[in-house]
């Protein structure tokens, strides 16, 4: 092999291993798995690759057939935001509710088991927590996802979780640096701007992320957010000042750096993906996530020969392709070897009723009731579009929960656009159960509740989102999450008082 060839195969080989491609379907198609052999060191999973625990792990089971040391990420936050059990929703609860019971102990409990499932099925990279502070309440994409708009109380629940995840031999990736909770537009569309001083950021979006990086978090995620207090032109993602300049040598991170999925609108609409990638490398990224909507063997292909092409052309320096590989490699490595460290005695476990539930319990916020069960229930789900992080795919509510421990419960789902009248014509004389989901984002979900509790006074309202309302109903019950198990939780009040 010549020298030439030898280089470029190098480059081709390196160029692979920085990419986190995401596919179609519940096996792994013959391409991937040819590219694996190639060289892509990277492959992400999400919501379209999961059917079971068994389906999951004959998946990996294949990746692993043609390396044993691939990375295999997946976006599993628990909460609202889960692909393990995208189907019936998580058996955990999200960040604000283990923020609302602020016990350390139980959030690394919680992420210990949760990486135990993960990795059971073969997954070794989460791409969660998120370390964002909520500072901003009316933030589209972040909210529940979040520990809680206080920074003291992310940065230790975001440690504990990283310590958690990792106990169980999965790498944790902690997100959305440098803080994507001060924001009002979501990035999935558009490129959002947070306009604070570097002072606000050191004190509020920045401690997070130093908590993850002490507790040693094996990954950070950029976020694709403008902050002219770092850097006036590009997002985050494509900083040097922000990835090179304050994650790695101000706070001194030496781990894997991750893009957020550069198929996002703030990244594609604005750079498109192929020199949005190689700018991020050159940023100071070590891999390039795609996949959750370009999921196809020539979108790999377009990117490895846009970093090989950037190279050759002098916009991205070879030591800086080879160092992101590197990277790379070595976390795939550490996954290889790592082996789950003996359970701490007395420490919270999975189980009957599961930690989850246990967590979900003890994160409710009740006020009234106090009369026993809820007679005859009508469950009205008040359902806004779900952002795109969280996806419209999973179930949520507790329509199905109440039904099973009271039978004969009626339901409905009530999109923006209908009426108090509407919910009343269709509940007739049972108790009204009204389901809301960030109430103070929505005007017309607030409108409904004042019409529903001011026409029946004994109405019961469950916010399953971010509670900024003040408490309405006979009977009201914020769950600070939407998670299967909360939904559960909040059941059991209806149902035994």
């Amino acid at each position: 092999m010549t020298v030439l060839a030898h280089r470029t195969d190098t480059l081709t080989r390196d160029a692979l291993a920085v990419l986190q491609p995401g596919f179609e379907g519940t096996t792994a198609p013959a391409w991937l798995l040819r590219r694996v052999a190639e060289g892509l060191t990277s492959v992400g999973l999400f919501g379209r690759n999961v059917a079971s625990p068994e389906q999951l792990a004959a998946l990996t089971a294949q990746l692993r057939a043609e390396r044993d040391d691939v990375l295999v990420a997946i976006d599993e936050e628990g909460g609202d935001v889960t692909r393990l059990e995208v189907r019936g929703g998580s058996s955990f609860p999200g960040n604000l509710a283990l923020g609302a019971v602020d016990d350390t102990d139980l959030t690394r409990g919680v992420a210990r088991e949760l990486g135990r499932r993960l990795a059971e099925c073969g997954v070794n990279l989460n791409w969660a927590p998120s370390a964002d502070v909520n500072s901003n309440p009316d933030n589209p994409v972040i909210g529940v996802r979040s520990f809680g708009a206080d920074t003291a109380l992310a940065a230790r629940h975001t440690a504990a979780y990283v310590e958690g995840l990792q106990a169980a031999g999965v790498a944790a990736c902690t997100k959305h640096f440098p803080g994507h909770g001060d924001t009002s537009v979501d990035s999935h569309h558009a490129l959002p701007r947070i306009d604070v001083d570097l002072e606000t950021l050191a004190v509020r979006e920045l401690v997070p992320f130093r908590a993850a990086i002490e507790a040693g978090t094996k990954a950070v995620m950029s976020a694709h957010i403008l902050v002219p207090a770092l850097d006036p032109t590009r997002p985050a993602t494509l900083s040097p000042q922000v990835l090179t300049g304050l994650l790695r040598k101000e706070l001194g991170y030496e781990g894997l750096i991750v893009t957020d999925g550069m198929e996002m609108n703030a990244i594609a609409g604005t750079y498109g993906i192929e020199r949005g990638s190689v700018l991020a490398i050159a940023a100071g990224a070590d891999a390039i996530c795609v996949g959750g909507g370009l999921a196809d063997e020539a979108t790999v292909l377009r990117l490895r020969d846009a970093l090989v092409a950037a190279v050759h052309e002098g916009a991205l320096p070879e030591e800086r392709l080879a160092d992101a590989a590197a990277r790379v490699r070595a976390l795939a490595e550490w996954t290889r070897t790592v082996r789950p460290a003996p359970a701490v005695p007395g420490a919270p476990e999975g189980g009957a009723p599961g930690i989850g539930l246990e967590a979900a319990r003890r994160a409710l916020l009740v006020s009234g009731g106090g009369r026993g069960p809820v007679p005859d229930p009508y469950v009205a789900t008040l359902a806004p579009v779900a952002n795109i992080a969280v996806g419209d795919e999973t179930p949520w509510g507790v329509a199905a929960e109440l039904a099973a421990l009271v039978p004969g419960t009626g339901a409905g789902v009530y999109p923006e656009g209908s009426a108090a009248g509407d919910v009343l014509a269709a509940a007739g004389g049972r108790t009204v159960v009204a389901v809301v989901r960030d109430a103070h984002r929505h005007p017309w979900m607030a409108e409904v509740l004042d019409a529903l509790v001011a026409a029946r006074p004994d109405t019961v309202v469950v916010e399953m989102g971010l509670p900024r309302a003040e408490p309405r109903g006979a009977l009201y019950i914020a769950t600070h999450g939407a998670a299967r198990v909360c939904g559960r939780a909040a059941a059991e009040v209806i149902a035994r008082g």
